[in-house]
């Protein structure tokens, strides 16, 4: 199978998938994400598929953007963002044919993810088994286990009980009480009281089951079937909630997801090179280009790969002019850090 060493596809890009998406990105991988025409994410303000309504969304130091078409990932990756397309069945894998591709949907089943997608495959939570669905499925379920790599089995089951937060675990959580049509009574971050309306499904005021504050509410103007997710109230006291940053879940999940890629490559004998010369480009000047408008681009490049160049340019340093000429096509790319 012909594949892109340095490409990864991510179907995808909730709040979980997007502490593997940073990941990645910052790895030096090209990652491109699969989503759905209306993603149904609640903590919007950290999950990379709001780029889906937003067109572009920041989350911490990564930025997302939303591709019309596979071709325009090029783009994107040149500019060092991630691109996010609209493609639920990853039709557009015959495209990037990634080395790897991962499952992170978190649906509790499978939609469709199979071993022949591309040369590796993981998938995160239950509703895979390895390796008949997949490469390697990864615990998402909190305790001692989360994060464990699993090549023979499945995940936990799912228990329909939500991880606990300040003493409370599914009574934090709030569902759409009917189908319809969801329209905003407070924001994201607000602190609430109990009983206090968070939004609306087809005109029914939704109330806050607690008091605390709201880190997850579901894109104003989707339609929602009853019993969805819709909001989470944080009942911890607001200094203590870091609800504008990526979850320790997300990052660990984020961590195993990388180790996975590495660790199956090895077993299976598929070559990963995230550090391809794409990378490269955001530290080198055109020599036409005016020299105040380098910083700017060597910014864009992931942080793994400009401390990469510096340690290399002290190494340089350290050998001396006699093994590298100053004059050399490195020393003036090693000179711009």
């Amino acid at each position: 199978m012909m594949y892109n060493q340095d490409v990864i596809a991510v179907r995808g890009g909730g709040d979980l998938a997007t502490g593997v998406v940073q990941k990645l990105w910052r790895a030096g991988f090209r990652t491109a994400v699969l989503e759905v025409p209306q993603p149904l994410a609640i903590r919007r303000n950290v999950a990379v598929s709001s780029a889906v309504s937003e067109g572009e969304f920041q989350v911490e130091d990564m930025r997302a953007r939303l591709v019309a078409a596979p071709a325009d990932c090029a783009r994107a990756w040149a500019d060092g963002v991630v691109p996010v397309l609209v493609d639920p069945e990853a039709e557009s894998l015959a495209w990037l044919r990634p080395a790897v591709l991962v499952d992170a949907i978190i649906a509790k089943r499978n939609l469709g993810t199979h071993r022949n997608m591309a040369p590796l495959t993981i998938a995160l939570g239950p509703g895979f088994s390895a390796p008949e669905d997949v490469d390697a499925v990864i615990e998402t379920m909190r305790g001692h286990d989360l994060g464990r790599l699993v090549l023979s089995g499945a995940a936990l089951p799912n228990t329909g009980i939500p991880g606990e937060l300040g003493g409370k675990s599914a009574e934090r959580v709030v569902r759409a009480p009917r189908a319809g049509m969801v329209r905003h009574v407070r924001s994201l971050g607000d602190c609430v009281t109990s009983g206090e309306t968070l939004f609306t499904v087809d005109g029914a005021p939704v109330p806050s089951p607690l008091s605390g504050l709201l880190r997850g509410l579901i894109t104003e103007g989707m339609y929602v079937s009853q019993g969805l997710k819709c909001a989470d109230v944080d009942p911890r006291p607001a200094e203590h909630v870091n609800w504008q940053s990526i979850s320790d879940k997300a990052r660990c999940l984020g961590g195993v997801v990388l180790e996975a890629c590495f660790y199956l490559a090895r077993l299976r004998g598929v070559i990963l090179a995230p550090l391809r010369q794409e990378y490269s480009r955001h530290a080198m000047v055109q020599q036409h280009q005016p020299a105040t408008e380098a910083p700017d681009r060597i910014l864009q490049m992931p942080l793994e790969t400009r401390l990469a160049w510096r340690h290399r340019r002290r190494q340089a340093k350290a050998t001396g002019p006699a093994f590298m000429h100053p004059f050399s096509r490195k020393r003036r790319l090693l000179n711009l850090f």
